[in-house]
């Protein structure tokens, strides 16, 4: 079966039945997961070998696990700190931020990786303006080129791991104030007071960044259109002038800064066609349903090549992570960091 352009939520712990039957649509190649659908490993375990039974690979199965306030999973994961820390591990010591972030990157992509998830919607790269609330410690600096060392230290401690990063929100959520989960944020700033912003992406691609998340922002100066639904962002910038040849998600089509691209199959649509690869629809299960209905059916190739590569490796079993030493030593470091007085050891 195909790998198709949506990606879908699961709306508790346990597979339904209506569930079963829509993951064996065509059009949807992934699900993502979200902590009502968690109670602890065993039970997430469980729950994705139930959708791989539906749905064999290249299905994809993801998560937005950044650490700090977001980190879908909690018992029986490692709690994570969040990116801001390692900044300021960072700005402390470089070498210790760096390792740090890496460190973290290959520690909750193992994590992950043992309960077969595929990919983690992270790390964030929005630079810190302080403007943001719905970003602010999610990011892990405001200097752009800290932000793009630490960055891909991350990647590719997930990438070590055999968890694919998707980069986001491209190509910068940390100016606006306004949440896109709620409203429609305006950036009014020109291409080259954007360049900041962008600075990471540059970084990261130069490693082989496997994917991006676009963002539900209008940058006004450069396209009237949220950059998820602009072919200049996405085609223009993205594509041609950065050369990224990963895979593109858009963010959540529910969320408000979509809205103004209409109802939901026509949003999916426009996404599509302005270069995303796959588009989430989260927490609408009726938007699902229509869009399902309505949405024209995606032959493209190039889109699903970009998505199987995302698929996990080198999955150890649960047990078999516990007892390695590389775990045990990681984890230690990356804990205390979550004691605030880290600084003074």
């Amino acid at each position: 079966m195909a790998l198709g352009p949506l990606m879908i939520d699961l709306l508790g712990k346990e597979l339904l039945a209506d569930e079963r039957e829509m993951l064996k649509h065509p059009l949807v190649g992934g699900v993502i997961l979200f902590t009502r659908n968690f109670d602890n490993r065993k039970q997430i375990e469980q729950l994705v070998s139930e959708v791989r039974a539906v749905r064999p690979r290249p299905f994809l199965v993801a998560v937005d696990y950044e650490g700090g306030r977001v980190q879908r999973f909690r018992k029986d994961f490692t709690v994570l700190p969040p990116l801001r820390t390692v900044g300021q591990v960072y700005e402390h010591q470089q070498q210790a931020g760096l390792l740090l972030a890496r460190q973290m990157g290959w520690l909750l992509a193992a994590e992950l990786r043992a309960v077969d998830i595929d990919l983690s919607f992270g790390p964030v790269v929005d630079l810190d303006y302080g403007a943001s609330t719905v970003i602010g410690d999610r990011s892990f600096h405001r200097n752009s080129k800290v932000v793009g060392q630490l960055a891909v230290s991350m990647m590719q401690g997930m990438r070590d791991a055999g968890l694919a990063a998707v980069a986001k929100h491209f190509p910068g959520h940390g100016a606006v104030v306004a949440d896109s989960h709620v409203a429609l944020p305006i950036d009014h700033r020109s291409h080259a007071e954007l360049s900041p912003d962008m600075f990471p992406y540059t970084c990261l691609i130069e490693q082989q960044l496997p994917a991006i998340m676009a963002a539900h922002v209008v940058f006004d100066q450069i396209d009237p259109l949220p950059a998820s639904f602009s072919r200049k962002w996405l085609v223009d910038e993205l594509r041609e002038k950065l050369r990224f040849e990963g895979a593109v998600f858009s963010d959540d089509l529910s969320m408000e800064g979509a809205s103004i691209m209409g109802p939901m199959p026509v949003r999916a649509r426009s996404a599509l066609a302005a270069g995303c690869d796959m588009v989430l629809i989260c927490n609408d299960r009726e938007a699902v349903l229509r869009t399902l209905k309505e949405l024209d059916s995606q032959s493209d190739s190039s889109n699903a090549s970009r998505l199987v590569k995302l698929q996990g490796f080198n999955r150890l079993t649960y047990d078999d992570l516990m007892a390695n030493e590389q775990w045990q030593s990681i984890q230690k470091n990356v804990t205390r960091y979550l004691d605030a007085t880290w600084f003074s050891v």
